[in-house]
């Protein structure tokens, strides 16, 4: 990870959970972050008690690196007027960024036969076009500054790779698209004999408020076996982690006992 320290990383979704938990590793290894998210008076806040939950159970690691600055910035990420705004900031304010950790997403009790549709589009505009224009956006600015080693790190999901419940369909259907965006963008990278990495990190449960907003599952959840945010956030540093040569294209990660 010494490589990337005093580099800029921008991490989305970043007012509780596994953006909050990834914002505070990265910048404990000396990255800058742009940690943004809609509730951005939140995200301080979420960032020192992500770290505060990793000491208590024990999942704290002490680095030798100076810590990065962390830049909290209010960016509703399923509106493309926003994302612009905000990587016009980073480029005015940091020159752009090198890491891009697509976290921002929602789920929703949605099936297809009775969800009303904005329920369904809420999750395509985020999960999805957002998580698309973002990508979009680090990589141009990438090329334009001549950075040919950036990292692109989608979160996904398990039920990416397989739909769980017939009422979770239109968030397991946007995970499913953020696996072929990953393999598109790799294989653009390929075409431009680019050096650039893009990875998936696809979690089972984890224990985060994004359960909220699944009440008909979260019943089912609790008697379940679960993550933590650092177990997701320590194979992002992973995937970042890896040699010049070494691409962690996906990584699934489940509770031992998921029965899923």
């Amino acid at each position: 990870m010494e490589r990337w320290s005093g580099r800029v990383a921008l991490v989305t979704g970043a007012s509780a959970g596994i953006g909050a938990t990834v914002a505070y590793q990265l910048q404990d290894h000396g990255v800058h972050v742009v940690a943004v998210a809609r509730r951005a008076d939140k995200i301080e806040e979420a960032v020192a008690k992500a770290k505060q939950d990793a000491k208590s159970r024990g999942r704290y690691h002490e680095t030798r690196a100076k810590p990065g600055k962390l830049y909290a910035k209010k960016c509703d990420v399923s509106k493309e007027e926003d994302i612009l705004a905000l990587f016009k900031w980073i480029k005015e304010t940091l020159g752009g960024v090198d890491i891009l950790i697509n976290n921002a997403a929602l789920g929703k009790d949605t099936g297809l036969t009775a969800a009303p549709t904005e329920d369904w589009k809420i999750q395509l505009d985020l999960n999805i076009l957002g998580l698309a224009i973002c990508t979009r956006e680090a990589v141009q600015n990438m090329r334009a500054r001549g950075v040919d080693d950036g990292h692109i790190i989608h979160i996904g999901s398990v039920v990416g790779h397989q739909v769980r419940r017939h009422d979770n369909t239109m968030y397991s259907a946007t995970k499913h698209a953020v696996l072929a965006l990953t393999e598109g963008l790799r294989k653009d990278f390929v075409e431009h004999k680019s050096n650039m990495k893009v990875s998936c990190v696809s979690p089972g449960v984890v224990s985060t408020e994004f359960l909220k907003n699944l009440p008909t599952y979260v019943e089912e959840v609790r008697k379940l076996p679960c993550l933590y945010s650092e177990d997701v956030g320590e194979a992002v540093l992973y995937a970042l982690g890896t040699p010049p040569h070494v691409q962690i294209h996906e990584i699934i990660i489940k509770p031992v006992g998921e029965p899923f």
